[in-house]
């Protein structure tokens, strides 16, 4: 557990994916009553710094297009399922941190894109067109800062988590979450060569957002210090034998590792002491919550003692 877990853990949103559900449902029911409603909610940076600061919250609501009911109901639903299994893996606060930097990433990223408009056409010129509402014909679309990205990241990071987890497309068709994920990359890929400003860095929020945490959580290297010493000395004592230190739940007895001198397998479960070798389709985890880096099968990830 981090510092900062340790300090504001307490403050974490618990079910936090309902909420953004919630938002979801605001947004659209919006959408059907008053459409040009949405448009008093975009996150426009000029507006904002001209006193509309609601906006810095309110994008939130604006939810991804649609106009199907079913196919609404069906993103819901998907989004609900995902968001609820990766708080469950992840923690409530690191999945709170998922999502906020998400957010906060996008609020940056759209000023950034503000100020380099200012830079390509000139302040006021960007300030006429806002004044009289033609800012999103003439140069841009600020509804592109919608929680529609926010959404996609969670599909990807869940891709990345659970690569080999089988979905039923439609309740039909069998694709592992490793493809989706690679085609909403490819997707997102395509927006960042064809799309406006805009469109761009609402998709490299989103990427940058899922990179960082594909490195930080999903991989299981930390940016502590304190983790990056242990992950040093777990390899050490893995080329040397498993010498683990006294005391540890793992250095005797049955459930000790059965570590390989030679260092050729990459993963080893602390449990069971199976490899990538032993098991090809195996998926491995270090646990965050152990005191030290000991890495888990996906069979006793979840059911292991933690090590104090």
């Amino acid at each position: 557990m981090s510092n900062f877990e340790r300090r504001f853990g307490k403050y974490a949103i618990p079910n936090l994916t309902l909420i953004l559900i919630i938002g979801y449902a605001i947004g659209y029911l919006m959408q059907f009553v008053n459409s040009t409603f949405l448009g008093f909610l975009t996150l426009d940076p000029y507006k904002i710094i001209h006193g509309q600061v609601w906006r810095i919250f309110t994008w939130l609501l604006i939810p991804p297009s649609g106009s199907n009911i079913l196919f609404i109901l069906l993103m819901l639903w998907c989004c609900y399922s995902i968001g609820t299994v990766l708080e469950r893996t992840w923690g409530t606060y690191k999945y709170n941190v998922f999502i906020i930097s998400g957010i906060l990433l996008t609020v940056v990223l759209a000023f950034t894109g503000f100020g380099v408009e200012c830079l390509r056409y000139g302040y006021d010129q960007v300030a006429q067109l806002e004044q009289n509402n033609l800012y999103v014909s003439e140069m841009g679309h600020w509804i592109e800062f919608s929680t529609y990205y926010i959404n996609v990241s969670i599909y990807m990071v869940f891709a990345m988590t659970y690569p080999n987890n089988t979905v039923l497309i439609y309740f039909i068709l069998p694709v592992k979450m490793k493809w989706m994920g690679i085609i909403d990359l490819v997707y997102m890929g395509y927006l960042l060569i064809v799309g406006d400003v805009f469109t761009k860095l609402a998709v490299a929020a989103a990427l940058i957002n899922c990179a960082f945490f594909y490195v930080a959580n999903i991989r299981g290297i930390s940016v502590a210090p304190q983790q990056i010493k242990r992950r040093v000395q777990y390899n050490r004592n893995l080329r040397g034998g498993g010498n683990f230190a006294k005391g540890s739940p793992y250095s005797s007895g049955p459930s000790a590792p059965k570590m390989n001198p030679s260092g050729i397998t990459r993963h080893k479960c602390a449990i069971c002491g199976k490899t990538e070798v032993t098991d090809p389709g195996m998926e491995f985890r270090f646990c965050s919550k152990c005191n030290g880096n000991y890495e888990y099968c996906s069979t006793h990830l979840f059911t292991h003692k933690h090590v104090e």
